[in-house]
This record gives C-alpha cells, structure tokens and sequence, in this order.
C-alpha cells in the first residue's frame, strides 16, 4: 500500500493538471481509518492544489479539527473553513484530528513530494534536505521523479546524494557498494553519521570495508573544518576575553586598582542592552532590528556613569592601597549583584539577535561560523582601535599616561588629576559596559554574569603586562585559542586547569608579563 502511495506522489512531479478541493476529499483526507485517508491522501496528491497542498501541512501541524462532517481549519486563534476559507465559530466540543504515527509519515512524504514539485528553488532544497535526513528506499520513486526534471545542479546533487543515501538500505549489495561511492564524494557530517549507521548492519564485506574507507576519507576531509571551527571559537572566545579586560587594562593596568566590581559593571551593560531591547519592543517594534546600535552607546555611558560615582565616592579616597581597593571593590559587587536582583528578579533574562545577527557564514561542511560571533570579533577589534587611538592621541588620552605615569609632576604642570582619575575610571567602566552588551548576543543575562569573567580578565590583564594594550591583546587571543584547542583534546574541565598552570609557570619566569613596562615607571 505504501509503495503505490509513493508512486502516486510521484505522479505530482510528472506535471498533471491541479484540481480544487472540495469538501467531500477534504473530509476524506482528514476523517476515518487511517488505511482510507492514506488512499485519499495517494489520490489527491497527485492532482493537487495550492489549496489541498495548504490542507495537508494542517493536518500535519494538527491544525484541524472537526464536529460531525464539519471540518476547521484554526491557525492563531482565526478559525475559517478550509474549503472557502469564510471565517467559522469553532464549536465547545469540536475535536481534534488525530494523526497517528504512519499518517504523520505519508503526510511528511506528500509534503516533500509538493515540495520538491516547487517552482521556488529553496524550497526545492529544502525538501531535498529533509529527505537525506531521513533517507528510505521508498522514497526512490519520489527522487527519480525530481532528478528527471530538475535543472539547478547544486539541487540534483543534493537529489543524488539523497538517491544513495536511500539506497543504503537497499537488498542488493551491488547498489549498496555504489551508494558509498556516491556518499563518500560528499564528505560532510550528515553523511558521515549516515555511513556509521550503516556500517553497524552492514553484513556484506566488500560493502563494509568500502563503508570504512569512505569513512578514513570523509574524516580527513572533515578534519580542517573541525580545526578551523576550534581556531575560530578560540578567537572569539579571545575577542570577548579582550572586550572585558579592556576596561581593566585602564583601572588595573594603569591606575593600579583592582576593580573587583568590574564584572558587575559589565553586568549593568548588558542589562541597559536588555531594557533597550525593551523599549524597542513595546514603542518601536518596526525599527527592532535596529536596537542593539541603540543598546551600544546607552550600554557605555550607563556603566560609564555608575564607575564615574564609584570613583568619586570610593575609589578615589583609596588608591596606592591595593588590598583596599580589593575589598572595597569586592563588597561594591556584591551590592551591585543585589540590587540587579531586587530591581530584574533573580533569574536570567534573554536579549534577542537581530535577523541580521542570525544564522551563519558556512565555509566548509562542518564550519559555519555565527553572525553574532563574527561581530562580536569586529567589533572588539573596533573597541581596540578606539581605545587606542583615545589613548594615543586625544589630550584626555595625554593626561591619563602623565597622571599614570608621575603623578606629582602632572599637578605641577596644572592638571586636574582627580579629574582625570574620574574620567579614566570612568571610560574603563564604560569598557566594561561595551564588552557586556557584547556579551548579551551570546547568552543569557543575569545577576551572576560578570562572576564568569572576572578571573579571566586579571588572568589577561597580568599576562599581557600591566597597562600594556598590545600585550592585552596578545593574551586574550592566545588564552582564547589555546582554551578551545585544549577542550577539544581533555574537555572543558581540564583545559581550563591546563591553561591556569601554564600562565602560573609563565609568570614565574617572566612576572612582568609578555611586554613588560619600560622606562621610569617600571623602576620606581
């Protein structure tokens, strides 16, 4: 029975003349065993139209409900009929269509089959790739169909590597021995698992020792995106470790304060992204898209404003006292933590991608790398460069490395320190802001979020060389990337225990880090 229901969907491709639904087959692809709609839903597919196509992805996302011979079709809460599609008051005991297991299949079959009948070439691919995920000898008819007509290449690839795929489980070992053939030029994940599989049934030797050599190939091919993949995840891990000690590079690095609360600051960063994305929402749901360039600079100057108070109500009564910056700092997050949690509740709340956030660049098979990491990387370089230059050639930037530098002689020459303290800390907190509006397209946002970076960043902070921006960046990316390689060869756990010993040997041969500092400075 299921044979002559694939050849009549096959039928569908072979271009026969579309009818109109009418009420009679609507009620017999929806009502009754499931052996009489099967045979309804072979008849229909065949001749079938826009509005029986539309029927059929109902009932197949149960969709559909009926009292007596009334069928309704209710879709976000509208109720129509789905012949005429006149709106319809759903009765209190109108009930649910029931699908079955073998009619949710020959219902994803008529499906593809429409599918792959498209005049839309992606929804023709689409089709395709559903079908190679779950491949099946009577599925053939439907595939031979499309080959037949198909005219984009990259499609009637996909339509013969799905032709193999379901010859894999074909009786004869001759079509099996070419399905691997096939399969094995494709050299991508999916047919790597399809070819495992076969493997632990596969009872014909000659067909299993070319299934394992198709294997050895696809794994070397597979082999550079998998290296890629981790250099790339290192890198943007990297990217955001630099984001987050940018901040402390200025409030550590040159001021000398160790800034516990600095991952609370960038907690309140990713928060302001979050109520950005709020009001976007509610007021301007046309322009969402466009919330995070909004989220940015409110991100930077709210985090920018609460380190300007911290400074001037803390933080400037401590500075030459290390551990008292440290505990002063210490108990500031923990007031910040709190109060987060009494204003937004304790738990975790979600910041949305925008659509051109979403999705990814796919270089290999097995590499596709995400939109929002990829800009979480640009846009760390772009924070760099800016940092850079502010500190490098604006007279804010020339008072900061005078104060840094000789304080005394700085008020001398008549310079505010105080002032330019305050403005130092603040543009290392706003920073901090940036890398958590960063952080908020990767993750979920809470109260606890700054407590998984902070260690992270002093880690950099000292590695690089203190109030070093070069050795900053040399340090994030090289913790970044070495944490991901190392993952993928002992796990999570133990390279994160690898690198922590590795930076703890290489400080004890070079305790001021990969650039150490030059001049007076480094004397004193």
């Amino acid at each position: 029975m299921i044979t002559r229901f694939l050849l009549s969907l096959a039928l569908l491709l072979a271009g026969p003349a579309a009818q109109a639904l009418t009420a009679e087959q609507a009620r017999a692809l929806a009502l009754g065993e499931t052996e009489a709609r099967v045979a309804a839903l072979a008849q229909q597919i065949a001749t079938a139209d826009a509005a029986t196509a539309a029927f059929i992805q109902a009932l197949a996302d149960d969709a559909v409900k009926f009292k007596g011979d009334q069928l309704f079709l209710v879709r976000e809460d509208k109720v129509t009929d789905p012949i005429t599609g006149a709106p319809l008051a759903l009765p209190e005991d109108a009930e649910d269509v029931v699908n079955n297991n073998l009619m949710r299949s020959e219902l994803d079959n008529a499906l593809a089959a429409l599918q792959l009948a498209s005049p839309d070439a992606k929804a023709r691919a689409t089709a395709v790739e559903a079908l190679l995920k779950e491949p099946s000898p009577e599925r053939l008819p439907i595939i031979e169909r499309a080959l037949a007509r198909e005219t984009d290449e990259a499609i009637r690839a996909q339509l013969q590597l799905a032709q193999a795929a379901s010859l894999l489980s074909s009786e004869d070992a001759a079509q099996r021995l070419a399905a691997v053939k096939t399969l094995q030029s494709s050299r991508n994940p999916a047919t790597q698992l399809l070819l495992n599989e076969q493997l632990r049934d596969e009872a014909d030797p000659t067909v299993k020792l070319a299934i394992e050599t198709a294997l050895i190939d696809i794994k070397k091919a597979l082999a550079w995106g998998e290296r890629l993949g981790a250099i790339f995840t290192g890198i943007s891990l990297g990217s955001i470790l630099l984001l987050v000690a940018l901040g402390l590079a200025i409030t550590y690095g040159l001021m000398g304060v160790i800034n516990m609360a600095h991952g609370e600051l960038m907690m309140i960063g990713a928060y302001a992204t979050w109520l950005v994305q709020g009001l976007f929402q509610k007021y301007l749901p046309a322009w969402f898209d466009a919330y995070l360039l909004a989220a940015i600079p409110v991100a930077f100057v709210t985090s920018a404003l609460v380190g300007a108070a911290l400074e001037r109500s803390v933080i400037r009564f401590l500075y030459g006292r290390p551990l008292e910056t440290l505990l002063a700092t210490w108990g500031i997050s923990l007031v910040l933590m709190q109060a987060v949690r009494s204003l937004f509740g304790a738990q975790n709340v979600s910041v949305e991608n925008p659509s051109w956030m979403s999705g990814g660049l796919q270089l290999l098979p097995n590499l596709t790398l995400p939109w929002n990491r990829l800009f979480i990387v640009l846009f760390a370089v772009l924070v760099l460069a800016g940092m850079a230059w502010l500190i490098g050639r604006t007279r804010l930037g020339l008072f900061v490395r005078g104060v840094t530098q000789n304080r005394p002689i700085a008020a001398c020459m008549g310079v505010n320190t105080a002032r330019v303290d305050t403005y130092a800390f603040a543009l290392g907190s706003g920073i901090a802001g940036l890398a958590g509006c960063a952080l908020s397209q990767v993750g979920n946002v809470g109260p606890d979020l700054g407590q998984s970076y902070i260690v992270d960043a002093f880690m950099v902070v000292v590695l690089g060389g203190v109030g070093q921006l070069a050795g900053t960046v040399y340090a994030a990316m090289g913790l970044g990337v070495l944490t991901k390689l190392l993952e993928g060869w002992s796990g999570a756990v133990i390279a994160k225990i690898a690198v922590l010993v590795l930076i703890i040997i290489f400080i004890q041969k070079r305790p001021q880090g990969i650039f150490a500092m030059k001049g007076r400075s480094a004397e004193s």
